[in-house]
């Protein structure tokens, strides 16, 4: 076990309840006190096919896994046969004695113990949480006060089940409790749900399409509670068109997909920029092209998400890098879409999305300035000329007015032209949006630095590698340099993050290094690239291999 942490893998087939398996022991390992990342891989099946979760608890903020871990929990004896390299000497494999075998292991007889509380068979994951509980040296206590709060639904007879498992169990491997406070855990999904929220959402639309899809459930499981509006349509075009029609009506609205929806949604993405039309969209990347890998990982649609639409409009752009961040970031892209009369884009990948996350208590968001509405005018100009670009807003119905909205060039009253000199004009008066825009968000800390700030090799990376560059960062002596808003690139907040650099590398799980292809741009040229394009995230143990090659 690695001082101050502990890793955990469940593994099983599809339809096992793995998901909700692996996000009670990281409930369990916050009851400690220790903040904790959770890792799910699996297949693109219902059932069948092997699916594992790895959970990972540390003293301090984590946001990345390692290949190694501390125990195995083995529904079946392909988990065994698989993962049994990844335990060190020392370590627990806790397994059902119907399904799997390990002579040195913690042998549970699962159907024995429903059978005797006549539970379930989907039961079975309570078994194995008290077996690990009590392996682990965590209280009942724990247990139950997790088990009470993750199982509303049959809590008695999911605790009976837990408990006899207990009692059957030994320990073996004691984590001890670090002292620090239980914070609440989530995924990014979850945590963007939130942030749309405190940034005024009033109905999400969305076609179900991972990693994306725990979204809308997750906001479809309040809506009622909550007063807000949420739909699935027949289709991604469907989705995107009901968001501008929000948009023109003056409700705040977003929608939900990954990158085969989001090509789908991208003419409409062009009627958004020129009809000024705001909207945020949550774009979860997963790798392509095409359907992929439609349950992995990515981060290769950064240079889509900057060109998709045809022509050229102002939009924003920003990658979180964890659940703290993708709550903070979801609000602010609601909130300044609304202002600038634009698209906004969060691009998250399917490690943010679907990870589990500590959070901070004290990240609630900071509210962005007031939209700019219109005070009475008549007649009204939808496109009214400004000198920041930003018409002043009135929706529907006012009586004696007609709000346009026109898809071709148009003038200020939205009335279609073919003027030259109208159509420079009002092409200039969309993009005078972007100073207003890089202004405002330059005050919103659009890079992050962290590691050995002085240090003259750096790594620059983006979305959810801050968890992982984060950490490894200090012990190996880099900067770790992380852009969070990508379009409008925050060019001063950048230089200033590269101050001293003398040699930087880029990290990206993409093939052709996008983030570089952006920052060279800029004139910033990396020594190299390191590079993850197999559908999987960078363990750690692994990245540290990869930066000890070139960092000498």
């Amino acid at each position: 076990m690695q001082k101050g942490e502990v890793s955990v893998l469940i593994g099983g087939k599809a339809g096992e309840g793995i998901a909700s398996a692996g996000q009670i022991v990281a409930h369990l390992l916050g009851q400690a006190g220790y903040r904790v990342h959770l890792y799910l891989d699996y297949p693109s099946l219902i059932k069948g096919g092997h699916n594992f979760a790895i959970v990972r608890g540390a003293e301090g903020k984590v946001g990345a896994v390692r290949e190694g871990v501390d125990f195995i929990l083995a529904l079946n004896q392909e988990t065994i046969d698989l993962h049994r390299g990844r335990l060190p000497t020392g370590g627990v494999i806790i397994h059902d004695t119907g399904t799997a075998k390990s002579s040195d292991g913690i042998g549970i007889p699962v159907k024995e113990i429903l059978d005797a509380e006549k539970a379930p068979a989907v039961m079975g994951n309570s078994v194995f949480i008290g077996a690990f509980a009590r392996a682990a040296g965590i209280g009942w206590e724990s247990v139950e006060t997790v088990l009470r709060k993750s199982m509303p639904k049959g809590t008695e007879q999911n605790l009976r089940v837990a408990r006899r498992a207990y009692d059957q169990a030994e320990e073996r491997l004691r984590i001890p409790g670090t002292g620090g406070t239980c914070l609440p855990v989530m995924t990014g999904n979850e945590a963007m749900g939130i942030g749309l929220l405190e940034g005024g959402l009033q109905a999400y639309f969305a076609y179900p399409m991972s990693p994306a899809s725990n979204l809308l459930h997750f906001l479809a499981g309040y809506q009622d509670e909550l007063r807000i509006r949420v739909i699935q349509p027949e289709s991604e075009i469907a989705v995107i068109l009901m968001a501008l029609g929000c948009g023109y009506a003056g409700t705040r609205a977003a929608v939900g997909t990954s990158g085969g929806g989001f090509c789908l949604m991208t003419e409409s993405l062009g009627l958004a920029g020129i009809a000024e039309l705001p909207v945020v969209i949550v774009l979860g990347q997963r790798t392509g092209p095409s359907t992929g890998l439609a349950t992995y990982t990515a981060q290769a649609d950064l240079h889509f998400a900057l060109n998709a639409g045809q022509g050229e409009f102002p939009r924003l752009i920003v990658a979180p890098g964890d659940a703290d961040e993708a709550r903070a970031w979801s609000q602010k892209s609601m909130e300044l879409a609304w202002k600038y009369q634009l698209p906004a884009i969060v691009l998250a990948d399917r490690i943010i999305c679907e990870g589990l996350y500590s959070m901070d208590r004290s990240a609630a968001p900071d509210p962005v300035a007031d939209l700019v509405r219109d005070t009475g005018s008549h007649p009204y100009s939808r496109y009214a000329y400004t000198e920041t670009g930003i018409s002043p807003l009135r929706f529907p119905p006012a009586q004696g007015e007609v709000i346009r909205v026109n898809s071709h060039v148009h003038d200020p009253d939205g009335i279609t032209t073919e003027h030259p000199d109208t159509t420079r004009h009002m092409a200039e008066k969309r993009m005078r949006k972007l100073t207003g825009l890089a202004a405002e968000t330059a005050g919103m800390a659009p890079v992050a630095v962290a590691g050995d700030r002085t240090a003259g090799d750096a790594i620059v990376c983006w979305g959810s590698l801050k968890g992982i560059c984060d950490e490894l960062g200090p012990g190996m002596g880099l900067r770790v340099v992380r852009p969070v808003v990508l379009h409008p690139f925050p060019e001063e907040a950048f230089a200033s993050a590269m101050a001293g650099v003398k040699r930087f590398w880029m990290v990206e799980e993409n093939e052709t290094a996008q983030l570089g292809r952006l920052v060279r741009e800029h004139g910033y040229r990396p020594e190299g690239n390191i590079l993850k394009y197999d559908g999987r995230p960078f363990f750690v143990d692994e990245l540290a291999a990869e930066l000890g090659k070139v960092v000498v």
